[in-house]
């Protein structure tokens, strides 16, 4: 059960962070005091979303007992959120490169796992 927790936990804290800065690229304007008042407004959600990630970590960690394995997971998940984001803002299609970078991600899960 922990490992549900653990990954909606991420998942939802991430795609809040991931969202709130892809906004802001693409719709507020860079100036220091639009970005200033943009990011006060989203105190409340970063908040929500640091909590998410510190009991995602926590439950991740019980789960495995290893906090090196669950880092290394929230990392790839936020690589796969970020890819999604800059799709769903952006219209970025992810590449090769993208693809082979998550890859080698994914051996370094399975060598971290291995006893």
């Amino acid at each position: 059960m922990f490992y549900i927790y653990s990954i909606g936990l991420l998942f939802g804290g991430l795609s809040i962070i991931n969202l709130v800065f892809s906004y802001q690229t693409k719709h507020i304007q860079h100036l220091f005091w639009p970005t200033l008042q943009f990011q006060l407004f989203m105190l409340p959600l970063f908040l929500i979303a640091n909590m998410c990630i510190g009991y995602g970590i926590r439950y991740g960690y019980k789960a495995t007992d290893q906090l090196g394995y669950t880092l290394i997971f929230s990392k790839c998940l936020e690589i796969l959120i970020s890819l999604g984001v800059a799709y769903l803002f952006l219209k970025e299609v992810p590449t090769w490169k993208n693809w082979v970078g998550i890859g080698v991600i994914a051996v370094g899960i399975f060598l971290v796992k291995q006893k």
